[in-house]
């Protein structure tokens, strides 16, 4: 079993008891190994480290876990580090999305401004992490789950050294939208889907050995008028229908952007404005549970459920395990392993893990009709991390202006002065100027 040491960074969030109940799951797998979680809030990672704690020693588990608020301590001599962290929390991310719906934009918190300046935030802190790393854990591997997840691994690896896997369920989940639409059993398909993370096709799509596709299109005109299928759903359905592959969830902001647009202004209350209002709950059930002798997470009182970050737990247990596991990973195209994308630009496959790394396996170039857009977004991608990682105010807007929802030069400019402005705690002098 794989004896390391592991630093979770932001593992004080809503996400951090789950997260750790998803590791300790996994414990076997871990023996000998020390956690040790770190956040800016001691409260919190006291509560986190309290449930960990707990949860460990009632499964017999030979894995020391510790907290702390220095992020330099934490990282002395670590081997791995799993990092999942949302500078300005839940209160810059309402921002992001309710700033962007007054310059008539979807903000989207990974895809559009708001996913660029939640970026800009995050990239800043891992400036810090990476000098930190390269000062006390020169070897570190870097498990990423901070978003936008191809965002951050595209800065990383563009302009540093280090070693970063990021990781998203998306070619796992997406499928199975489209599946349920069309009344299918997602455990009778195999669907393979790449691209760029959360703007991901599928390039192989079979159901029971046969081709996908007719079953889909006859799923859509049987469907496409019941009531009982939701609009997201529908939507899906149709795309996947339109274009002859499986997209992921988040092309309803590209493809069905005018309808999206409007239902987010009308709604009352953002996405971000509803978690803040539930994250008090998830903090009184986390309170109770670190009262009890063998805490038990409930799922419907926990941020994200209780099985949190499994897909990075995968990687590093193949990984320190020396076990093959098939599995996707955001990393570079190096090779021009996807073929249509650069080989810096980082994307989303389905990959072989195992001691040796991360190897990309065969992949399929995506079809024709879809393709431009996701390199489209590539390209957007590769300047928000320039500009996040050593860029200025005009580097910043170029990147706006590039993103698929803005529309035009002037939005951009407005859009990001006024994003900039707000959130200008949590960002580095250049970006203002």
């Amino acid at each position: 079993m794989a004896g390391i040491k592991l630093v979770y960074i932001g593992g004080g969030s809503s996400r951090g008891a789950g997260t750790m109940a998803s590791i300790l799951a996994h414990g076997k797998e871990f023996d000998g190994s020390e956690i040790v979680i770190q956040d800016v809030d001691p409260d919190r990672l006291h509560a986190v480290e309290t449930i960990a704690r707990k949860i460990a020693r009632s499964q017999g588990l030979d894995i020391r876990i510790s907290s702390t608020t220095d992020r330099r301590a934490a990282l002395t001599d670590a081997d791995a580090v799993l990092a999942s962290f949302r500078p300005g929390n839940f209160a810059a991310r309402a921002l992001d999305e309710r700033i962007p719906l007054k310059h008539g934009v979807i903000g989207q918190e990974t895809q559009g401004p708001g996913g660029f300046f939640m970026a800009l935030r995050s990239i800043h802190i891992y400036e810090d992490i990476i000098r930190d790393l390269d000062a006390v854990a020169p070897n570190a591997v870097i498990f990423n789950y901070t978003n936008p997840v191809n965002i951050v691994s595209q800065a990383v690896t563009r302009f540093t050294d280090r070693t970063i896997w990021s990781m998203c369920e998306g070619p796992i989940v997406f499928p199975k939208t489209v599946l349920h639409a069309a009344g299918l059993d997602p455990a009778k398909a195999d669907i393979v889907m790449s691209g760029i993370n959360h703007n991901i096709w599928s390039v192989e799509h079979t159901y029971e050995g046969k081709d996908l596709m007719p079953l889909l299109d006859a799923a859509w005109e049987a469907r496409r008028d019941d009531p009982t299928l939701s609009v997201h759903a529908k939507r899906m359905l149709r795309l996947a229908v339109a274009m002859r592959s499986v997209p992921a969830d988040y092309f309803q902001y590209y493809y069905f952007r005018e309808e999206v647009l409007r239902e987010l202004q009308g709604a009352r209350t953002t996405r971000a404005e509803d978690l803040l209002a539930a994250l008090p709950g998830y903090w009184q059930h986390y309170e109770e549970q670190m009262n009890v002798e063998v805490p038990s997470l409930d799922p419907a009182r926990s941020r994200g459920g209780i099985h949190e970050l499994e897909l990075a737990i995968d990687v590093m247990s193949a990984y320190y395990n020396n076990r093959s596991a098939r599995l996707p990973v955001n990393l570079p195209n190096a090779g021009g392993a996807l073929p249509g994308f650069d080989d810096d630009v980082v994307v989303e496959m389905w990959c072989t893990v195992d001691g040796q790394g991360v190897r990309p396996l065969p992949q399929k170039p995506l079809p024709h009709a879809v393709r431009g857009l996701v390199q489209q977004l590539a390209e957007f991608q590769y300047l928000a991390a320039e500009a996040a990682w050593k860029g200025n105010r005009a580097d910043g807007i170029r990147a706006m202006a590039a993103n698929p929802m803005v529309p035009t030069l002037a939005v951009a400019e407005e859009l990001y002065d006024e994003m900039a402005y707000a959130h200008r705690a949590y960002l580095p002098e250049r970006l203002l100027k």
